[in-house]
């Protein structure tokens, strides 16, 4: 068995953080190095790590977010394989042996995930058919929602060479964006076991606390991408229509709300890319933009 990192970024989750760390140090691969990102917490976490004494790594950090929790988690990882879990999930005791054995018999693929099963307040969720998980080339599949679930992915250490790190400058989506900058360049493996367990519906997840507008962190992620990735045609015509869906139901609702300025400037981009189609030039300056760097 090949050597694997696991990576899990933390804040202020002792609650469910030792179910999480406890599936990990059962996984029946044996060698295995596990990394514990403290991004700021202030309820214990460090204490009940280090009851785990030297089966784990634990690095703490001032609180960045969760993307800069992974790019640490990263930084020290030896591993030929990287693995990510959250800190509120856990796994299938054979969850990465059967992964990486699939990835070692698929030398061809930098990255893989699986199945996952949900839980919301302790109740099995049954998943919709647009929560299916794709195999393959899936870019057109990344891009109306989050289609790749972090805790299910491993990854071989070259991934990040080929599409670089996690961005730093997204509180949250920050997973959707790098799988969409990675589908636009590689295939994914996708195994067919629910080997991934979900708890979710709690205030506390950051999924929740941007629920509202989260649209307006995925429309900065695909203009990202249509600005930086050489797309195919297919690609940059599947991701303009994505971009101008999503635009118009961004602005619509931000007029909805008395957000005037805001829900016009989402508006005048869905007119741009509607009028204009693929833009990459224009992405670049609507990013400004949205950000507060235009000098317009």
């Amino acid at each position: 068995m090949a050597f694997i990192s696991v990576i899990i970024p933390t804040y202020n989750r002792s609650a469910y953080l030792a179910k999480a760390i406890d599936s990990v140090l059962a996984q029946d691969a044996a060698d295995l190095q596990l990394v514990v990102v403290d991004d700021g917490s202030s309820d214990g976490t460090a204490e009940l790590v280090r009851d785990y004494g030297t089966a784990v790594t634990y690095c703490y950090q001032a609180n960045k977010g969760p993307a800069a929790a992974r790019n640490q988690g990263i930084k020290l990882a030896q591993g030929d394989y990287i693995a990510f879990l959250d800190s509120d999930d856990w796994w299938h005791e054979d969850k990465l042996s059967r992964q990486v054995a699939a990835m070692e018999s698929e030398p061809g693929y930098l990255i893989s995930h699986t199945d996952e099963v949900w839980y919301r307040r302790g109740k099995l969720l049954n998943q919709k058919k647009i929560h299916a998980r794709p195999h393959g080339h899936i870019f057109h599949h990344c891009l109306p929602l989050c289609c790749v679930g972090m805790s299910t992915v491993v990854v071989r250490r070259s991934f990040f060479d080929w599409v670089g790190l996690f961005a730093e400058e997204f509180p949250c989506c920050e997973d959707y964006e790098l799988w969409l900058r990675a589908s636009a360049r590689l295939p994914f493996l996708k195994i067919d076991h629910p080997l991934t367990f979900k708890q979710g519906g709690r205030p506390d997840q950051v999924s929740q606390q941007y629920r509202i507008g989260m649209d307006r962190f995925r429309i900065m992620a695909m203009l990202k991408t249509m600005a930086q990735e050489q797309l195919s045609l297919e690609q940059q015509q599947l991701l303009s229509l994505e971009l101008c869906r999503k635009g118009r139901i961004f602005g619509e609702g931000c007029l909805k709300h008395g957000r005037q300025s805001q829900g016009e400037q989402y508006l005048d981009m869905v007119h741009h890319f509607d009028k204009h189609g693929p833009d990459p030039l224009a992405a670049g300056k609507f990013i400004d933009s949205f950000s507060g760097k235009s000098d317009d």
